[in-house]
Parts: C-alpha cells; structure tokens; sequence
C-alpha cells in the first residue's frame, strides 16, 4: 500500500485530499434507480437513474442509490485502488459500496450508497465519503472496460 509522498506524486490533482494512507473522495451527485436492469451473458443493461436535486441529500431508509464522485481518477499503469467507506458513514448506518479501480482507468467513480437505518440521513456535495487506497501490481495490463473515458 502507498503512503502519502508517494499518492502525491502519482496523484498531484489530488494533493489536497491525500491521507497517510489513502485518498479522500469527494461525494458529487446522488442518483436513484428509475427502471430494472440485467446482467445476462455478461450483457450489461444498466437501469436508467435520475440525478437528485440541491447541494444537500436525503437518503431515504432502507433504500440504495448512486454516488458519483468529483474530479475525475486516472489510475497509473502499474497500480491498483481499493475503496472504502469513511467511518463516519459506517457510524450513521450507511453503506459504500465500490469495486476495484483496475490500472489504467480514467473516468468518473461512481459507487452505491445505501442507508441501512431506520431514519432519514443527510449529506452534502463535497463531503468524503470514501478513500482510495492504492497498491502497486505487477505484470499488469491496462483497463480496456466500457466505463473508461476519453482523457481531456
């Protein structure tokens, strides 16, 4: 796992937000679920979403949603992130869920916030919802997924 001269290096447009051992995460939009989607023969077919509206988020209980993060993440050939939820959120019964951020990626994160709670929860655009921990790999390829973007 890489501490914090080295995150610096590898992710400069991310200085302000690098940890001792991780990178803090800004949360951007909150999205819902608008219809069903499948994964059938390795077929995607994501469910439509729709962006919530302000600044400020109310989750409702017992309900998931989308998360997209601010700034976009380019991950080094070389490297792997792992991301996990500030305990803050765990502390309030509420959930990130992410997956593997694979070498050579660029794109916009999203992950799933769910409140396991009983009672509405708040949050705000901007707020750390979870930290990049990065590790390097060896042998590796490069992303080639269809959530990859075109660098600007």
């Amino acid at each position: 796992m890489l501490g914090e001269k080295e995150l610096v290096k590898l992710f400069p447009d991310f200085a302000d937000l690098v940890q001792p051992s991780g990178i803090d995460l800004e949360l951007d939009r909150i999205y819902t679920q608008e219809s069903a989607g499948s994964l059938i023969d390795n077929e995607k077919n994501l469910p439509e979403i729709k962006e919530m509206e302000g600044e400020i988020f109310t989750l409702k209980p017992h309900t998931a949603y989308l998360a997209s993060i601010k700034r976009k993440v380019k991950i080094p050939k070389g490297y792997t992130m792992l991301y996990l939820p500030r305990s803050t959120l765990l502390r309030s019964f509420i959930s990130v869920q992410t997956a593997v951020g694979d070498p050579g990626f660029y794109g916009t994160l999203m992950f799933m916030i769910y409140n396991h709670g009983d009672f509405e929860y708040k949050i705000k655009s901007g707020d750390r919802i979870a930290q990049a921990v990065v590790f390097p790999v060896e042998g590796s390829g490069e992303y080639d997924g269809s959530y990859q973007e075109v660098e600007e």
